[in-house]
């Protein structure tokens, strides 16, 4: 569950962009920052990409380029195995290949590690190249760019990672964010560096770039999950008509293959269905199936089978997934402290390594704290943080650097090896981290765009969305909070995977497709009031049109949720041994039979059917952090079947149970009531 923050007031109505867009879509603009008609014309009327000249080294990398197709060297193009690198990879060889180079192309597997490496230099050096030229990668590459240099091989840098306290020493190092450079666009992708050289190398004829690679840099744009603003959201713009047009048959073969409509895609989709594919590549075999996709442009058989490959090989991702997840489950029953810790650390044997920063992005979803998920092979232990708004990843390794041989990343996600012999101090060392720096920790929260009626939800308004679109990483579909709406009807669909309800408010009624939450997990009764956060959407059926909510979250009307975060964290306080206000005791600690009936009545109830943390929120009779300590203390006794994150089940038991005189009830007595 999420905290949501709800939207504040807008004051002052009198604003240009609403006079100009309307109440419903200039709120929205203005909430996103875009307060005046310039800041909207910026963002609407992006028709071109800078000038890539702009950029440093960018002349010096060209005419580089260009002597070297003019003497006819031999070129390797260094790439990666994510979905930039591997769109990337496709855009420059494709390029050079047309040109009449001596190209080929290199992508590390993920048990090389990111970006260049003096073992694969090496071979690529014996091969016999020439000049080397990086895509997505090589900001930080040193070492590596000393390497090259000692063995007389070019090296042109094309990356847009943050560079460190100084740059390779190479012949060309063109990065948006370099500390020098002048370029007016820095939250370009790597494929969008790319396709920036591509245009230098076409003097500047951008149309052709665009024709030719807009498709891949939108994809690769939307895949490394960069802000849809600027040049970036032209860019997908102009990438989804290429998709939609299918001119690639490898892009074409892999959205069929999705069961996607090329001609509907929208950037969401791509997020979602394709570029999970394309990595699944890089995570699950190698990044050179996907790129031999992209790089598929007019054979549709081939196309056809691979795509198919990286579909099998997605599914296979996704089994890996619930393995180490159930693992994770299984880990926290024996240790209960697992996941009640400030920070989630869960580490495993020959855990797959490829797929750990999604574990840990499954955990932050579904425990709103940071992870940190750890793969142990050979002696090694390589491992991925993902992480809330208020707590930085990059930070947090830094402090706990003293064990580690490798890290990087930034506020919100990271990596890192070690010794996996030092794996239980680096755990600690996280664990005192996160207690001296945040006492209390930060809540994952939701922050819808505007509160707003169902009656403001018209087809005319809704429609007007599209305007902002395409939607992703920096310019997310508006969310809206819609505050006292009754349950009129619910049904199942799908044999009870989804549901679809219906709710009115004040005379208006509209149906909502939630496809996150089974039937038997949609808790609100007909004639419930509820909160929720929702985007919306126009659904058509049979020629008409109507408005369907998609629901992000719901909660009855009256929900507290500060009450809820409260107990929830004085709970796990508590399991931690931490100290906590004697004056807390009674409404957290049973102190009588009746109460401890009063719970197992509830437990008994929904038996099966809720987490404890559903019940707090459904039911409400009982503070969370007294529900929790309860269970515990009956789990202890054997009277329920109860696990972290589980729904409590009540068991056969025979005869009658003094929790208050022993175990986890009498400990927590002495100490809050016996002193």
């Amino acid at each position: 569950m999420n905290k949501w923050i709800d939207p504040i007031p807008l004051q002052n109505k009198n604003n240009e962009v609403i006079r100009e867009f309307g109440d419903f879509l200039g709120e929205i603009l203005i909430r996103r920052g875009i307060l005046n008609m310039e800041a909207a014309q910026s963002f609407f009327a992006c028709k071109s990409l800078s000038d890539p000249f702009l950029m440093s080294d960018m002349s010096t990398a060209v005419d580089i380029i260009n002597s070297a197709l003019d003497e006819g060297k031999k070129i390797t193009v260094f790439g990666d195995y994510d979905c930039d690198g591997v769109c990337s990879t496709a855009m420059m060889y494709s390029f050079l290949e047309a040109q009449g180079a001596d190209v080929e192309y290199y992508i590390p597997s993920r048990d090389e590690g990111f970006g260049m490496s003096i073992p694969a230099l090496e071979k690529i050096v014996n091969r016999g190249t020439e000049l080397i030229i990086t895509v997505d990668n090589g900001i930080n590459a040193i070492a590596e760019a000393d390497f090259l240099r000692e063995k007389g091989v070019e090296l042109i840098i094309t990356d847009h990672h943050q560079p460190g306290a100084s740059l390779p020493v190479c012949r060309a190092c063109v990065d948006p964010n370099r500390a020098d450079d002048p370029s007016p666009f820095k939250d370009l992708c790597g494929a969008g560096v790319a396709l920036k050289l591509i245009i230098a190398l076409m003097d500047g004829d951008e149309q052709f770039a665009l024709e030719h690679y807009a498709d891949l840099a939108a994809i690769a744009t939307i895949g490394d999950v960069m802000p849809l603003k600027g040049e970036n959201r032209y860019i997908v713009q102009l990438g989804l008509r290429s998709i939609a047009d299918e001119r690639h048959a490898g892009i074409s073969a892999l959205v069929g293959a999705a069961r996607l409509s090329a001609r509907n895609i929208t950037a969401v989709n791509l997020a979602f269905v394709v570029c999970p594919r394309i990595n699944a590549a890089g995570r699950m075999d190698t990044a050179e199936r996907a790129l031999r996709l992209m790089l598929c442009e007019d054979d549709a058989d081939t196309a056809r089978r691979i795509s198919e490959e990286l579909c099998e090989l997605n599914e296979k991702r996704k089994s890996s997934e619930n393995a180490i997840l159930k693992d994770i489950e299984n880990q926290s029953c024996d240790n209960p402290l697992l996941l009640k810790q400030r920070v989630i650390v869960a580490a495993g044997e020959g855990w797959h390594h490829g797929i750990i920063g999604i574990i840990a992005a499954r955990l932050v979803e579904r425990y709103g704290k940071p992870a940190v998920v750890i793969s142990i092979q050979n002696g090694i232990a390589r491992g991925s943080v993902r992480s809330v708004e208020g707590f930085s990843v990059h930070k947090m390794l830094t402090e706990c650097s003293r064990t580690l041989t490798k890290y990087g990343g930034h506020p919100g996600a990271g990596g890192f090896s070690l010794p996996a012999e030092r794996l239980d101090e680096f755990t600690e060392d996280i664990y005192r981290y996160a207690r001296e720096f945040y006492p209390k920790m930060p809540e994952r929260h939701t922050a819808p765009d505007m509160e707003l009626s169902l009656r403001d939800l018209t087809l005319d308004n809704v429609k007007k969305l599209s305007l902002l679109e395409p939607f992703g990483e920096g310019n997310s579909q508006p969310l809206f909070l819609l505050k006292g709406c009754t349950v009129k009807t619910k049904r199942a669909l799908s044999d009870g995977k989804f549901t679809r309800f219906d709710v009115e408010q004040d005379g208006v009624t509209l149906g909502a497709v939630d496809f996150s939450t089974p039937f038997a997990k949609f808790f609100p009764k007909s004639g419930d009031k509820i909160d929720i956060t929702a985007t919306v959407e126009i659904n058509e059926y049979n020629g008409r049109e109507s408005v369907q909510l998609k629901p992000r979250e719901y909660r009855p009307a009256d929900f507290s949720q500060d009450r809820y975060f409260a107990a929830l964290r004085t709970y796990e306080e508590l399991c931690r041994n931490e100290p906590i206000d004697p004056r807390l005791g009674k409404r957290i600690i049973p102190q009588s039979r009746e109460e401890l009936m009063k719970i197992y009545d509830i437990v008994r109830a929904h038996n099966g059917a809720m987490t404890p943390e559903e019940i707090a929120v459904y039911d409400g009779s009982v503070n969370l952090c007294m529900l929790l300590v309860t269970l515990d203390a009956f789990a202890e006794a054997g009277m329920i079947e109860y696990a972290t994150g589980g729904e409590p089940k009540t068991v056969p038991v025979e005869g009658k149970h003094d929790l208050f005189a022993a175990g986890l009830l009498a400990d927590l007595k002495a100490r809050f009531f016996d002193n």
